[in-house]
């Protein structure tokens, strides 16, 4: 099974904790596919949004494919998300309850089918935001030191 990573959302490791996450198929056009395969997606703004029932993929940014006639797709359009009944049930049911959110992580190749890895997620104080960049700072420095250390022993 071959699974190359066409975008990563990096921005929502760090305005939210991540839960759980779940892997989505999403619908898309013929242009759509052809873009993804040349990774040429951002997903720095998506979110996810349940509505009648379904889930759907909102502010994904899909360039439009170079090759593409004028009839092709709208880079930011609603994309429908592939789960099934039990599962968009239980993500939309913990979203309701907890004040929880779902964010979209990343989205992919498995074996030339694009797939989304949306997780449930709540939402960052600024002091936490403060403390992991703090905290991932620190631990650099003492890799760096130890680095370091390490190379000038006698």
């Amino acid at each position: 099974m071959a699974i190359k990573t066409v975008a990563a959302n990096r921005k929502a490791y760090h305005h939210y904790h991540i839960q759980e996450s779940v892997e989505a198929g999403i619908a898309l056009t013929g242009t759509e596919i052809k873009s993804i395969r040349a990774s040429r997606v951002n997903l720095g703004d998506a979110y996810v949004r349940a509505e009648g029932g379904e889930l759907w993929l909102l502010n994904a940014h899909i360039a439009r494919y170079e090759a593409g006639s004028y009839l092709s797709h709208e880079p930011t359009r609603r994309r429908k998300l592939l789960l099934h009944r039990k599962q968009i049930d239980n993500l939309t049911g913990r979203m309701m309850e907890k004040g929880l959110t779902l964010v979209p992580l990343k989205l992919y190749l498995k074996d030339s089918i694009a797939k989304v890895e949306i997780a449930l997620a709540k939402g960052k104080k600024l002091y936490d935001k403060r403390e992991t960049i703090a905290r991932r700072e620190t631990e650099r420095e003492i890799r760096r030191a130890i680095k370091n250390k390490g190379g000038s022993l006698p």
